[in-house]
């Protein structure tokens, strides 16, 4: 009999789905508005900039939902640290205390998200979406919706303006969120309880894991990226405002679906949500320098990321 070659297994493209469509996304514009700037260095380093806060916010959501969870709640909690660092700075207690009073309402927000929903058996959804309702009115009603300046150049150039060897401060923050959360998710014995969470919570607390107490881990991990997240808006911007991340928790979530996290858990990588949140920064980007008014881009890249998950690596049924 003759003898067949070997037939190539293992290879999923499904699974590099992201990066396929992030490559033809910058062959795109780059072929159409090549010759408006879009391939030069500053606007890629504008596109970097404007995709830390997405990109911070969501490798902590990849935490969330790869362990069977969602927090809606992010964008809400972002302006609350904000609003919270810049007040503290305005009453003259200094940047230190500034940064540590918003990272600690970021943990509060969080702690309150996961003892809800560990403790009272809520789902996550339905928490997180309260809490989000819940803190953007408090956003509101701290400073009666007025913008608070911040003045401390240290704080805008460490969190928003400033550059390190030619490199945005914004792209720094995001390229260190997601090395420490890509080497923490696969290396490490609590990214290995989060996945096991995710795939099967029985199965994982029979082997030992408490899976209520890294559910709450990853509540406070969301909690403390999301005060990142408002501190760089704040840095960015010189001043903190109510409506900061308004809509970023649905970035964020796009953009860990479109890297290949599993939206039902057990499943999750943090270098494919940060390439996700490139792609939908990038395509932001392009779509402005086009000319597209923002009904055209809201529709234009809501079809491209609803392409990207239908072509996507999707769970076994």
């Amino acid at each position: 009999m003759p003898v067949r070659a070997p037939k190539l297994t293992g290879f999923d493209w499904r699974g590099y789905i992201v990066y396929l469509f992030f490559t033809a996304v910058l062959i795109f514009f780059a072929a159409t508005i090549g010759d408006k700037g879009f391939l030069s260095v500053p606007n890629l380093f504008n596109i970097a900039r404007n995709t830390a806060m997405i990109a911070v916010i969501a490798v902590a959501m990849t935490f969330v939902i790869s362990a069977g969870e969602l927090d809606l709640s992010v964008g809400s909690t972002a302006a609350l640290s904000a609003l919270v660092a810049a007040l503290v700075m305005q009453a003259g207690f200094g940047m230190v205390a500034g940064v540590a009073a918003a990272l600690g309402a970021g943990l509060l927000v969080g702690l309150v998200n996961g003892l809800f929903v560990t403790g009272l058996a809520i789902p996550s959804f339905l928490v997180t979406l309260g809490m989000m309702q819940f803190v953007r009115g408090l956003d509101m009603r701290l400073t009666y919706t007025n913008p608070v300046p911040v003045a401390d150049n240290t704080f805008n150039g460490i969190f928003g303006k400033g550059y390190l060897f030619g490199v945005p401060s914004l792209l720094i923050w995001s390229v260190v969120a997601v090395a420490l959360g890509h080497v923490v998710l696969r290396y490490t014995p609590f990214g290995r309880q989060v996945l096991a969470t995710g795939g099967n919570r029985v199965a994982a607390a029979y082997s030992g894991i408490r899976v209520n107490r890294t559910k709450l881990y990853c509540f406070l991990l969301s909690g403390a990226a999301a005060a990142l997240a408002g501190l760089l808006f704040t840095g960015m911007m010189s001043t903190a405002r109510y409506n900061y991340g308004t809509g970023i928790e649905l970035a964020a979530i796009a953009a860990v679906i479109l890297g290949g996290t599993s939206l039902f858990g057990g499943r999750g990588t943090i270098i494919g949500t940060f390439v996700g949140a490139l792609l939908i920064g990038t395509i932001n980007n392009g779509l402005i320098i086009m000319g597209l008014d923002v009904s055209e881009q809201n529709m234009v890249a809501g079809a491209i990321i609803i392409l990207a998950v239908a072509f996507g690596k999707r769970p076994a049924r």
